[in-house]
């Protein structure tokens, strides 16, 4: 089915821009904090890949044609945690790290074998009730501790974990 909005590439059309320019998308690290603003868990998905595995991953996608960053963080937010997670999109835009994905693995971190793509980081802290939707299987909380285990950070491919560790680090969670 070809989406019909405006601003969405077909499927030919985008594989042919992902081959020939890097690609901007938003990422977001969905937080839960308490009163003081502390971080208390950080949410992360569970999905499904093309090829049929299991992995962990955080809210990410691309910003359209003519689409704000921030329209475009609360469009992928609601998709993928429901539209009733309350997010709390942060007055500044400026991310906390701008992770570039190569197609190459070994280049940065990051790597999406399917493109060049440049991405905004943000933490997001929400306070509704988030219900996966699309093609996320699940949502689990995991405490910063838990987050930035071996074992979760195992399940997190194209340097997702990099990623989340990172977001620890700038709200001042290193482990």
């Amino acid at each position: 089915m070809t989406e019909t909005t405006p601003g969405w590439l077909s499927s030919d059309e985008l594989e042919m821009a992902r081959a020939r320019m890097p690609i901007l998308y938003v990422e977001a690290v969905p937080v839960r904090v308490d009163d003081s603003g502390e971080v208390t868990s950080i949410g992360v998905l569970l999905r499904i890949g093309p090829d049929g595995t299991v992995s962990r991953t955080l809210v990410s996608g691309r910003v359209l044609h003519h689409e704000r960053v921030r329209d475009a963080l609360l469009r992928h937010l609601e998709k993928d945690l429901g539209p009733v997670a309350l997010p709390r999109i942060p007055t500044s835009l400026q991310p906390f790290t701008v992770a570039e994905y190569f197609p190459t693995a070994g280049i940065t971190p990051y790597h999406d074998p399917r493109q060049h793509a440049v991405s905004l980081a943000y933490i997001v802290p929400v306070t509704g009730d988030c219900r996966p939707r699309q093609d996320a299987l699940d949502l689990v909380w995991f405490s910063p501790q838990e987050a930035a285990s071996p074992a979760v950070q195992s399940e997190m491919p194209g340097g997702h974990g990099v990623l989340l560790k990172q977001a620890l680090a700038h709200v001042g969670l290193t482990y």
